[in-house]
């Protein structure tokens, strides 16, 4: 395999991100948990993503000879930033790309004074908060959910989605 590096994404990459989130919800089906998403919402409707790469807040996992494996997005919300979505290709999963993806976006976040970063994400799915708790990211109570994230879960739950939660890092 070619080495991967990441990087902020540039406007030829936008063209590769629907392909990367198709697959990386893919991944949900293969492990018996295709119900989590059975409302077929990947990938993003065309222009999504558009400004966060205006924004300067997508980072990409790109493979040399291949292009862009995974990426993740965000947008600046209340504090900090909050991680919109964070995709790999499911043949290079479980290799350190989403792992890598995010340390580039808490150093981009440090780097700026951000006081955390934030998401929302299924509770019990391994690659899920565990994985971000691993990662120091920490659940949050539901009374004490900042707006942006309980405007998130909102939107998710009116979806069918279910045992979700939202997690923060402190920086």
């Amino acid at each position: 395999m070619s080495a991967v590096t990441i990087r902020q994404a540039r406007a030829e990459d936008l063209q590769h991100l629907a392909a990367i989130e198709t697959s990386g919800a893919d991944t949900f089906a293969a492990h018996g948990l295709g119900h989590l998403l059975a409302d077929g919402s990947p990938p993003a409707p065309d222009g999504h993503w558009e400004p966060a790469l205006e924004a300067g807040l997508i980072w990409v996992a790109d493979e040399a000879g291949r292009g862009p494996i995974g990426f993740l997005a965000g947008e600046l919300a209340d504090d900090g930033l909050y991680i919109a979505e964070v995709d790999v290709v499911m043949d290079r999963q479980r290799q350190g790309h989403g792992r890598r993806l995010l340390a580039a976006a808490i150093d981009w976040a440090r780097a700026r004074g951000l006081a955390g970063l934030t998401l929302t994400t299924f509770r019990n799915v391994p690659w899920n908060a565990p994985f971000y708790a691993r990662l120091d990211f920490r659940e949050l109570d539901p009374a004490k959910t900042p707006p942006h994230l309980a405007a998130a879960l909102a939107k998710e739950a009116a979806r069918g989605f279910v045992d979700r939660c939202g997690m923060r890092l402190a920086l």
